[in-house]
């Protein structure tokens, strides 16, 4: 089915939201099904520029976003109905559908859209700012002397404007390359996880893991199947999350600590700690 060019979609999984131009996205970048039956599916149409602004704010500048449900409200998306799990059908014709009443909009997103979690509706949450929300950088790389062999993780945790918070160093044992690079990247989630960090931008050289956790690539190793399922689960526990490929000489901190990391025991983990 071709794509309506002002169309959007919002779907709704667990305590996140995401933002899709399409369909074709939604599978994509996220790496699922849009009729898998426990996802919540909104269509709009026109996303608002002030929408796109807000979630600008939040570090969320790409086609696809993601956010938590608790940072929007009724009006941040506009006029919504629910998607039945099948491709859904234009509703440009429909009035009733198309234009929704207040009080059904609410009805639709409190009780399907959010869950547990409620939707602000007061007055304090009619200008949403989020522009001083901070968001923080993970840097990760790892390393395999012989691919299979003694390999280790490394990464850092950074604030957005470049400070270190942290440099991780975990043992990998004995295993490829690609195994310790998800190693690595899972680190250094775990570790942002634990310091409360909820925006993150993720970036290392291996072009095959933030493919795969981005859901563009399939995985064809047994081995990385469980590795990716981990990363994903640590991804949608932030409210936003990107991972980016950079190329090898940006990424020369982290591949320093994972060539260190190849002498530690698996398992074993360093931290050196900056900021606090």
């Amino acid at each position: 089915m071709e794509e309506e060019k002002d169309a959007f979609y919002v779907v709704k999984k667990g305590d996140i939201i995401g933002i899709y131009k399409s369909l074709r996205d939604l599978i994509a970048e996220a790496g699922i099904s849009a009729y898998d039956p426990s996802l919540r599916v909104y269509k709009g149409y026109g996303l608002s520029k002030q929408a796109e602004v807000y979630l600008g704010s939040c570090g969320l500048k790409n086609a696809a976003y993601s956010i938590s449900a608790s940072e929007v409200n009724d009006n941040t998306f506009g006029k919504l109905v629910p998607c039945p799990p099948q491709q859904p059908t234009s509703f440009r014709g429909s009035t009733s559908n198309r234009d929704p009443s207040p009080n059904r909009l609410h009805q639709i997103l409190g009780k399907d859209l959010v869950g547990s979690t409620s939707l602000y509706t007061g007055p304090r949450i009619n200008h949403m700012n989020f522009a001083n929300q901070p968001y923080y950088i993970i840097e990760f790389d790892g390393a395999s002397k012989g691919n299979p062999g003694p390999a280790g993780a490394g990464a850092v945790l950074r604030t957005e404007d470049g400070r270190v918070v942290c440099r991780l160093r975990e043992g990998v044992g004995i295993a490829t390359n690609n195994v310790a690079e998800y190693r690595a990247a899972i680190l250094g989630m775990k570790y942002a996880l634990r310091k409360g960090f909820k925006h993150v931008r993720v970036q290392g050289d291996s072009n095959l893991v933030c493919m795969q956790v981005q859901g563009r690539w399939k995985i064809k190793s047994q081995n990385l199947v469980e590795l990716n399922k981990v990363a994903k689960d640590l991804k949608d526990k932030f409210i936003s999350f990107q991972i980016n490929h950079v190329d090898r000489e940006f990424n020369s901190e982290a591949d320093a600590l994972a060539n260190q990391a190849v002498n530690l025991m698996n398992g074993q983990v360093q931290e050196d700690w900056l900021l606090k």
